[in-house]
């Protein structure tokens, strides 16, 4: 028998060093989720009664990639911090896009000046599109349109790190814990009082916690940086072209980088075992890439690859398991099931993250239940359950091709002609009770049979779980409001009950969106 003839994405990517293995490992495990091949459960967090001597450090932080972000903050703070890398501490070749008003939270923490600031910008654009198959364009300026260097931003925030006194300690891999009454070990020799798991969401401490659970939906991602397309300043945010295809919907995202163009393809989907690979997603990639960007493959020089998947989980942000030991970032699962990446939820946070955890640290709430504080229940994410189900297909579920780009058209018609605080803050990850309202409001009105035509995709259960959101969402904006009053109230009490009333506002501030602000 011959060989095989080689596929389009196995052709291109063998031009780009190390691709192909990356994405034939990637896909290794991605088979693995789907069939449910978990293996064996890690235990890597062990409990001891025994009581620890003296404690060097008052956190310990595994993961740098985005631990670098709290713990830099942290040791700011006057806490005494050390990361654990399991390799050099340093960002990837590619960029991560986030809104400047964001952005700015890195100054305002003094974690970077405004010169430094820039010096991480690698590129800025405007505008940014928002588009579905049968519906006009739009254009919105200002919207995850600057490409930040992880490289630059990280080895900025490792110096930072390191001049406050923080203890870097690099090529050491996470291999357990041990949690103690008064604090933790890790690797069998480093003590802290408090451990924070950033290391995404295989971190073996997440396995454990949870247990070999499926996943509830998975964002499988593919793309590519390269250079040979037409000059181009604009991005794509989401933009759809195609029907259903393969039983589901193919979005792309694409952004002007500092060398080149890079373009996204992407799609939500569960972990059924019939889903196909991320090398059959960069087949699709490659055939669409052309009519996509209105440019020849054999024009584009293609300088990264860039794959994954992304599993999202309904009870998240995933709530501590032991004492002592708090997830954060992608560990945590605290952005939304439409995002895939940490990058601009750990931002977001990092503020309320770096207080609830230096108020936690010297009021000694580290219990599980404590920690738990610093990661509640937010109706915001909660509500975007549905609008990520309406955006999937089943693998057995019949839909009309053109449902998902015809519900899409539909309802950001209708956020466009509300204006841009409506629109803005939802393509920024964040939904608030009153511009939701409005969107549903007025496409209930224009589109009445909408939902009728939703019902059979997402299901009667999903529609009536969201409700629950829904209400919870209004009633967090209502209780939001009155906390901005009790601000000044709560900062005059003792550090143990400031600590649970200032989580109690955080958790009502964030958890409707309140945080957000368009200035």
């Amino acid at each position: 028998m011959g060989q095989a003839e080689a596929t389009l994405a196995e052709t291109i990517l063998k031009q780009v060093p190390g691709a192909l293995p990356g994405l034939r490992r990637v896909d290794h495990l991605w088979s693995d989720l789907r069939q449910g091949n978990v293996g064996e459960m890690p235990t890597v967090v062990h409990e001891s009664d025994e009581v620890l001597d003296a404690i060097e450090y008052d956190v310990a932080i595994c993961g740098g990639t985005l631990g670098i972000l709290i713990g830099a903050s942290l040791v700011r703070r006057g806490l005494r911090v050390v990361l654990l890398e399991r390799g050099e501490l340093q960002g990837r070749v590619q960029e991560w896009n986030i809104s400047r008003r964001e952005l700015q939270e890195f100054v305002e923490l003094g974690l970077l000046t405004e010169a430094e600031l820039q010096a991480v910008i690698s590129s800025e654009f405007n505008p940014v599109r928002v588009g579905f198959d049968g519906g006009e364009d739009i254009w919105v300026e200002d919207v995850l349109n600057i490409g930040v260097s992880p490289v630059k931003l990280l080895e900025t925030l490792k110096q930072t790190f390191l001049e406050a006194g923080g203890k870097l300690l690099e090529h050491m891999p996470f291999a357990s814990v041990n949690v103690h009454p008064n604090g933790v070990v890790i690797n069998a020799e480093i003590k802290a009082q408090l451990l924070l798991d950033v290391m995404g969401h295989f971190s073996p401490i997440v396995k454990q916690a949870r247990q070999g659970q499926k996943p509830d939906a998975v964002c499988l991602v593919v793309g590519t940086c390269a250079e040979g397309f037409a000059e181009n300043q604009a991005g794509d945010l989401i933009y759809s072209f195609t029907p259903i295809q393969h039983q589901c919907q193919y979005f792309w995202e694409a952004f002007p980088a500092s060398d080149g163009r890079t373009t996204y393809l992407f799609t939500y989907i569960d972990a059924d075992p019939d889903r196909f690979s991320l090398e059959f997603l960069f087949d699709e990639y490659f055939r669409l890439l052309p009519q996509y960007q209105n440019v020849e493959l054999e024009q584009l020089d293609f300088k990264r690859a860039l794959f994954g998947f992304f599993p999202c989980y309904r009870n998240s942000p995933l709530a501590p398991s032991w004492n002592r030991i708090l997830p954060l970032g992608d560990s945590s699962g605290l952005q939304s099931p439409l995002s895939f990446g940490g990058f601009g939820a750990m931002v977001r946070h990092l503020g309320r993250l770096t207080d609830g955890i230096v108020g936690a640290v010297a009021a000694d709430r580290l219990t599980k239940t404590d920690l738990a504080k610093l990661l509640p229940y937010q109706p915001n994410l909660s509500v975007t359950w549905l609008f990520q189900k309406s955006m999937s297909v089943g693998v057995n579920q019949k839909a009309k091709p053109d449902q998902i780009n015809q519900l899409l058209v539909n309802v950001f018609a209708e956020m466009q002609a509300l204006g841009e605080p409506v629109l803005k803050p939802f393509l920024q990850d964040v939904v608030q009770f009153l511009p939701l309202l409005q969107t549903l409001g007025r496409t209930a009105i224009v589109h009445p049979t909408l939902t009728l035509k939703l019902l059979p995709q997402v299901g009667v259960p999903t529609l009536v779980n969201w409700m629950g959101h829904y209400a919870s969402l209004a009633g967090f904006t209502g209780l939001s409001m009155v906390g901005d009053r009790l601000q000044n109230w709560v900062k005059q009490l003792p550090p143990p009950e400031r600590y649970d009333w200032q989580c109690r506002l955080d958790a009502w501030k964030y958890g409707s969106g309140q945080d957000y602000s368009q200035e």
